[in-house]
């Protein structure tokens, strides 16, 4: 049974760096992998400038990661999520067929919505037909809102990467489809759990012992601390627990309160996520 893969975000757009729309991707797509029972590993941002994004792309794809990339797929000047991906992959663009027949359908319908005779050789065709533009290879993601694709394609490490445009509408149910076409085998697989105590006037250096020792332990899970001064119930106090595989969770869980009920620590509240 092949193990369960990571998965990575990109989200693509100066929008995002700068300020100026707030990223909304990153939580939708955990929420999408936490209802079949997987998690996100990484995120990253990356700006609309094709040199940093193949940079980017090259890193993401290295590996054999899961690779969602958000935004940039389009065909204005500051869309370069496709030339991008086919640096990194080292192969060329080309018009998909499918994508051309679904764009071209797409143009008929909106020329019909204007009472206009479809024109092939219209500038305005020919620039959405760019965004049929593909590495070599690609396969396309179907969009539900508008029919214009989205694409996917795999490195030779085995990598995934799977583009699509950066308006949620579009790209979360894409998402949701490529999730449950190609990795409904992986669901549940990779249920993560969460447990935690609030260690009132906790003190992290005091705990970091303890914590190393839960690691060592548990290699399957990781331990977490979360420190906060001016909580308005807990005031001054850590959030500790450990995260990881749901069994492997329970066992951690259980050795983490024995060391700290060892060390005389002051608990409070229990949670479980």
């Amino acid at each position: 049974m092949s193990p369960v893969p990571r998965f990575g975000l990109l989200v693509v757009g100066d929008e995002i760096l700068s300020g100026k729309r707030a990223d909304k991707h990153m939580p939708r797509v955990i929420e999408l992998l936490a209802a079949c029972g997987l998690a996100l590993a990484w995120v990253r941002f990356a700006p609309d400038d094709r040199s940093a994004l193949t940079h980017t792309l090259r890193e993401a794809l290295a590996g054999r990661d899961v690779v969602f990339a958000c935004g940039g797929i389009g065909a204005t000047p500051d869309d370069h999520t496709r030339q991008a991906a086919a640096s990194a992959l080292g192969v060329g663009l080309q018009l998909h067929p499918q994508a051309r027949e679904l764009i071209e359908a797409r143009s008929r319908q909106l020329a019909a919505l204007k009472g206009h005779a479809f024109e092939p050789e219209h500038p305005e065709h020919l620039q959405r037909l760019q965004m049929g533009e593909f590495p070599q290879g690609a396969r396309i993601i179907p969009n539900p809102y508008n029919q214009i694709p989205g694409f996917s394609c795999t490195s030779p490490s085995g990598a995934t990467l799977h583009a699509v445009p950066g308006f949620p509408v579009m790209a979360w149910p894409m998402i949701e489809w490529l999730l449950e076409q190609h990795y409904a085998a992986y669901f549940q697989r990779g249920a993560q759990g969460e447990r935690s105590v609030i260690v009132y006037q906790g003190i992290e250096a005091q705990l970091t012992p303890l914590m190393r020792q839960i690691e060592a332990t548990h290699p399957q899970c990781k331990v977490f601390s979360l420190p906060s001064v001016d909580h308005p119930e807990y005031g001054r106090h850590l959030e500790l627990g450990v995260k990881g595989p749901l069994q492997a969770v329970q066992a951690a869980y259980a050795d983490l309160l024995a060391g700290l009920r060892a060390a005389a620590a002051h608990l409070g509240p229990e949670v479980v996520r």
